[in-house]
């Protein structure tokens, strides 16, 4: 094994060690060992991270197999690496925001009697990401999507005391497998039909196979390359919450602030982004998938920044905030824009975990009080928090130079140069949610730091999580090891868009995607890149710029200069206020169709199955049988030599009967 190999290896299994350590020795080791041997091993693992990208960068890749975990009729289930510039930069987000989040944590769950469990699940969530990214075949790919799941489960349910939190996970289970098995199909169709759950042998047979086709319904064929890309992306539907499988992630910020961060800006509600980039080669061939997906991330990305505007918990406009950034990711990979919307992924997940980690900074300086009508003015009490979440707003506002602006303005004239069907509505979506993301972002930022206090400093609201803060004192700036994370992820929600032509528009991503000659329109667009200035100077005269900007007039308009007007156009709004509190229905339509289906149909098969057919039939029915005949015998034993003759008799003209009837037939 190489040295390579070896850094390889050490990227995941450093995160898994020290899950196992705080995880299951949580007892013997004590609290700072837990904290201690977390952070370190996951710091181990950003370093191995930031060598394998190294590596990569000079053109180095490595695709090949581990150990072969079972084979079964000539098929092999395999864990294996696939280390190419798409994997090399997932892991190296996945490992610093994780690494970020592991500090943060210190402070943040300080108080916490679950302190050390917390440090457990949150390395083996990065373990489960690592070896879901790395991976070079499907199986392999499902193993970390099931993990990052079931750890998420853990997570979003860590105070299981609350029935709030309870009821959020069992919802974020239940979604998540609608859309896992969608993910199911495509993975046996991939095996059906191309016989291997190899990405590269897959990929190879991928144009011979794309004039195949498949019944789902008889007389009506499909080409199969569209219900396998449907398949694998109504996966991403649910791990990356698009419309309508994501109602989950607004309720999973029921679980600590630290999580939000990790598993809801930058980590597994972007697995279905990766994967969807990944199947770049299958998605080419699908003018229908990518369609599909065109649209779906579209109504994703305006829709759900919508009800960012109603809501007052500062953690769920943030949540609603993801929910319409992922739209944006996925209306770049409908569009061919596959190296676009990895980029998007990359800055958001420096912004968004600042967005997230700020938040949760003024929630502990708030005593755990999370409604922003009981803030304000916080600006002058935090002014390290503030200064970071203004970063992160004007990221995610997308203003230049901070790092969204040049992941989002690709993403819109990508998808304007897309001649993709559904494009069009796609474009205007992104494009009217910038001015809804702007105002969204500003409205928190006004509502929170600054106009009037709204809080009552002699009274600190609490719950049984909260940390060991004085009451009646006025909120304060958190500790370092809160405040340090915060500053550190707010450098790169600055700076990390100022690689956009390397990445982006230059080669970075090499063979890594697959992008046919007709959807080159990053390609076009990179002929007309004249650097990070020029580019800058350029966004000033385009639309989405001055929707930014129309945003953030309006925030301040209503929250600074006329903070009565936004009760005023609350009430104007009347049914349009109430179709947004309401999230259109789908939280009510999810609960009736999915879960309280799913009842209906446990308890008819239970009904049906359970009680008529095995308990009723087999069960009972048999006893019944035996007892029957054990009845029937009985009348025969009755002790009376004339009976035993009588039944002598009779079975002798049968014997006879029977040889007659044989003989004659002989």
């Amino acid at each position: 094994m190489t040295d390579m190999q070896t850094l390889y290896l050490l990227v995941p299994l450093a995160p898994l060690a020290g899950a196992i350590i705080a995880g299951l020795f949580c007892r013997v080791v004590g609290r700072s060992v837990s904290h201690w041997a977390t952070i370190l091993l996951v710091a181990v693992s950003f370093a191995a991270s930031c060598l394998v990208f190294a590596d990569v960068s000079k053109g180095n890749t490595f695709n090949g197999t581990v150990y072969t975990w079972l084979t079964t009729g000539g098929t092999n289930f395999q864990i294996g690496f696939l280390i190419d510039q798409l994997s090399a930069l997932m892991m190296v987000v996945v490992t610093f925001v994780s690494l970020m989040v592991h500090i943060y944590t210190i402070g943040y769950m300080a108080a916490d009697p679950g302190y050390q469990r917390f440090f457990g699940y949150i390395s083996l969530f990065t373990f489960s990401m690592l070896m879901l990214v790395m991976a070079n075949n499907f199986v392999q790919l499902f193993f970390g999507w099931e993990a990052v799941g079931v750890v998420s489960y853990l997570l979003i349910g860590f105070w299981y005391t609350r029935p709030t939190a309870v009821y959020a996970n069992l919802k974020a289970f239940l979604v998540n497998r609608v859309g896992d098995f969608g993910f199911l199909m495509g993975i046996g169709l991939v095996l059906a039909y191309f016989g291997t759950l190899d990405y590269a042998a897959v990929f190879v047979q991928a144009g011979a196979m794309s004039g195949s086709t498949i019944e789902i319904f008889p007389g009506a064929p499909w080409a199969l390359l569209t219900v396998i890309c449907i398949g694998l992306f109504v996966g991403a539907m649910g791990k990356s919450a698009q419309f309508p499988l994501h109602v989950w992630l607004p309720d999973s910020m029921e679980g600590p602030t630290p999580i939000s961060a990790l598993i809801h800006a930058a980590t597994m509600v972007t697995a279905g982004i990766f994967m969807v980039a990944r199947m770049s080669p299958l998605f080419e061939l699908s003018e229908n998938a990518r369609s599909f997906v065109l649209v779906i991330g579209g109504i994703t990305a305006f829709f759900m920044a919508l009800v960012a505007l109603v809501q007052y918990d500062i953690k769920r406009v943030v949540a609603y905030s993801t929910l319409s950034q992922l739209g944006y990711m996925t209306v770049a990979l409908g569009a061919s824009a596959y190296g676009a919307a990895m980029f998007h992924l990359m800055t958001h997940a420096f912004f968004k975990a600042v967005l997230f980690l700020g938040a949760g900074s003024v929630i502990v300086a708030m005593h755990h009080e999370q409604d922003m009508r009981k803030m304000g003015g916080l600006r002058k009490y935090m002014p390290i928090t503030y200064a970071t979440m203004l970063i992160g707003a004007l990221a995610n506002a997308g203003f230049p130079p901070f790092a969204g602006f040049f992941s989002k303005d690709t993403i819109i004239e990508a998808v304007h140069a897309s001649h993709t069907a559904g494009a069009g509505f796609a474009y205007l979506a992104t494009l009217f949610g910038v001015f809804i993301g702007a105002l969204y972002s500003f409205r928190l930022i006004f509502f929170a730091f600054h106009g009037k206090e709204r809080f009552d400093t002699g009274h600190g609201h609490t719950t049984h999580q909260d940390h060991a803060h004085g009451h009646g004192h006025a909120p304060h700036e958190t500790a370092a090891v809160i405040t340090v994370p915060l500053i550190l992820l707010a450098i790169p929600s600055i700076a990390s868009g100022w690689v956009i032509g390397w990445v982006v528009f230059g080669d970075y991503f090499g063979t890594a995607i697959v992008v046919a000659s007709e959807h080159e329109w990053i390609a076009e667009m990179a002929h007309e890149f004249h650097g990070v200035l020029g580019m800058m100077t350029h966004g000033l005269t385009a639309p989405p710029f001055w929707f930014a900007v129309a945003g953030l007039a309006t925030a301040w308009y209503l929250y600074i200069a006329r903070p009565d007007l936004p009760a005023v156009v609350r009430k104007k709004a009347g049914v349009l206020t109430t179709i947004l509190e309401r999230k259109y229905g789908l939280d009510e339509f999810n609960q009736w169709f999915f879960a309280s289906g799913a009842v209906k149909l446990g308890t008819a098969l239970w009904k049906f199955g359970d009680v008529t057919i095995i308990d009723g039939l087999m069960v009972n029915g048999s006893a019944k049988l035996v007892g029957w005949l054990g009845g029937v015998v009985r009348e025969l034993q009755s002790g009376r030599i004339y009976h035993y003759a009588f039944s002598m008799i009779l079975g002798v003209f049968v014997l006879l009967t029977l040889f007659g009837m044989l003989a004659a037939a002989g």
